[in-house]
């Protein structure tokens, strides 16, 4: 029996592993994917500067940094609203940090992890499934597909897989935004300069995130606007884009890779159960506004892996270790949630009367020197 299986070898999955590589417990990490594959085509992340603390704590950071193209810092990000006024502007000098956060390409990072786990020797069963995990009193069970062995035991399963692979007693609550969210490439005539752009509408966000020589687009949209968006020609789409922009960002010139997807808020009831612990997107998957979801996915690796580093070898798993786990998560993890849900509800209302608090609100953030500081340190460091 194993002290630990992981199930899901992705980013946070990986993280886990890595933050435990090298100490006395027995780890294991289970992933559907043939070694060297991704499963998802390129995309674009947005890592935190905490996130980046983590990674380089980890080993992985410095690598991943050397890969051309691979990382993007964020030197600034411009907050605005569309048909009203108000106005933040974040910068890294500011809040004394070599970046705000950085544009990460994630076919770029998973190499990076693979080639980390494969160099520190851990123990990574690629092309292996789990079809479900079972809580036990002294053991969890994972159920595996296809034809490796029927099962596997671990004093401890942590699922790092999203919504891949239910466990017992574990429900998922979702709430649908009604909302796709359109992704694309998009260039302008100008350099970005390291600045990213975060739009309210009233339709809902739009962001503008620094990548290599141009940014990657996140626009939220109501669905009946998705389809006719995806099937305008270049130019007209552009169009389009510069009016929900306005004088905020000018001068596009080219789109590419446009494709689009349907958001909701998913969460798990709760992130621990009979020697069971969620991570990632699987104990919360989050609206990409204000870029919160992956950051707080790797937050969750990094403080599971220290509980485990801290308990004796016949705690981990424990109902006491994991409730120090759930305690640990249970403020950053609300925060998140309540952070993005709360700013796709307040942002996503077009009445006059509300416009002018949102401003408002901008206005003040951009001159009181305290909020604007706590605003900031809950995008570099998670909201505990």
């Amino acid at each position: 029996m194993h002290a630990l299986a992981i199930i899901g070898a992705g980013p946070v999955g990986a993280t886990l592993a890595l933050a435990l590589a090298g100490c006395d417990r027995d780890v294991v990490v289970l992933d559907p994917r043939a070694r060297g594959e991704t499963l998802r085509g390129d995309r674009t992340l947005a890592l935190s500067h905490g996130s980046r603390l983590i990674l380089e704590r980890v080993g992985v950071w410095r690598e991943l940094a050397r890969v051309e193209g691979a990382v993007t810092p964020i030197a600034e990000i411009d907050v605005s609203q569309a048909q009203g006024f108000g106005v933040t502007r974040l910068t890294a000098a500011e809040q004394g940090v070599p970046a705000l956060g950085y544009v990460v390409s994630y076919v770029a990072l998973q190499r990076a992890l693979d080639a980390a786990l494969e160099a520190a020797g851990v123990d990574v069963r690629f092309g292996v499934a789990a079809r479900a995990v079972h809580g036990g009193p002294a053991a969890a069970r994972v159920d595996l597909a296809g034809d490796a062995p029927a099962a596997l035991e671990a004093r401890l399963v942590a699922v790092a897989d999203g919504a891949g692979t239910p466990v017992e007693g574990i429900g998922r609550e979702r709430h649908d935004y009604g909302q796709n969210a359109l992704v694309a490439s998009v260039w302008r005539d100008a350099p970005h300069g390291g600045v990213a752009y975060e739009r309210f509408t009233p339709t809902g966000p739009i962001a503008l995130l620094p990548e290599c020589d141009h940014y990657g687009l996140v626009w939220t949209l109501d669905p009946a606007r998705t389809a006719p968006l995806l099937e305008l020609d270049e130019r007209a789409f552009l169009a389009e884009l510069a009016h929900a922009f306005g004088s905020r960002v000018t001068g596009f010139t080219c789109v590419a890779q446009r494709r689009a997807f349907p958001l909701a808020l998913e969460r798990s009831r709760t992130i621990v159960g009979p020697r069971t612990a969620l991570i990632g997107n699987a104990a919360q998957q989050l609206h990409p506004v204000a870029g919160q979801g992956f950051n707080l996915g790797l937050r969750d690796a990094w403080e599971l892996a220290q509980v485990v580093l801290d308990a004796p070898r016949e705690e981990v798993g424990s109902s006491r270790m994991l409730a120090r786990y759930a305690a640990r998560r249970r403020a950053d993890r609300y925060a998140g949630i309540a952070l993005t849900h709360g700013l796709v509800r307040i942002f996503g209302v077009g009445m006059p009367l509300v416009r002018l608090a949102r401003g408002a609100g901008l206005a003040l953030l951009d001159v009181v020197p305290p909020a604007k500081r706590a605003f900031a340190r809950a995008m570099l460091h998670g909201l505990r």
